[in-house]
């Protein structure tokens, strides 16, 4: 249950402002608010949560308790670098109507997002990838879904600037936390 909780409190945490979220809030904006559009959003949260946990799994079978601890503190450094730097967000002047080319976009970014290796470091750490895998899938559901439930005009009416910099200040500071426990200075 715990890596449960963690994947899906660290998806939620790390995905919200991130490229994905922000591009169905565009496509929403853009298209409408289609069902299709949703689905699609969902299936490839889904997919990327399935695949990092299941790297997260076969890295983890390798690595001692240590090693494993340090590699989620690596993670959430990672994880507080990219909610910390600004990004640029271009929209897509001409849309495409394509689910197929919107999921094959939303597919890698969110396979390369820091969300998705935070997954995939709590799938290393826990004994228990499956759950990892169900946290990140309903965390990442979750980014995508307010994404496409507020569209890109109610999305920047939030302060996602701030938020993100929160964000990265707590996991730089679970990171080093973290990080230390591994090393055995705290306990």
């Amino acid at each position: 249950m715990t890596a449960f909780l963690f994947a899906l409190l660290a998806t939620f945490a790390a995905g919200f402002g991130a490229r994905d979220q922000m591009l169905v809030g565009t496509l929403r904006d853009r298209l409408g608010q289609s069902g299709g559009l949703l689905v699609t959003g969902l299936g490839t949260a889904l997919a990327t949560a399935l695949i990092a946990a299941w790297c997260g799994a076969l890295i983890g079978s390798t690595m001692s308790n240590d090693a494993s601890t340090m590699f989620v503190a690596i993670a959430m450094l990672v994880a507080a670098i990219e909610c910390a730097l600004p990004r640029r967000l271009i929209s897509p002047d001409e849309p495409t109507r394509s689910l197929g080319a919107i999921g094959i976009v939303l597919f890698a970014r969110q396979l390369t997002d820091a969300a998705r290796f935070l997954v995939l470091a709590v799938a290393a750490a826990y004994a228990s990838p499956e759950m990892a895998a169900f946290g990140g899938a309903v965390g990442g559901m979750a980014i995508v879904a307010i994404g496409w439930t507020l569209g890109r005009d109610g999305l920047d009416r939030l302060p996602l600037r701030t938020i993100r910099h929160f964000v990265a200040i707590f996991l730089f500071l679970v990171a080093v936390s973290t990080a230390l426990s591994a090393r055995g200075i705290i306990g």
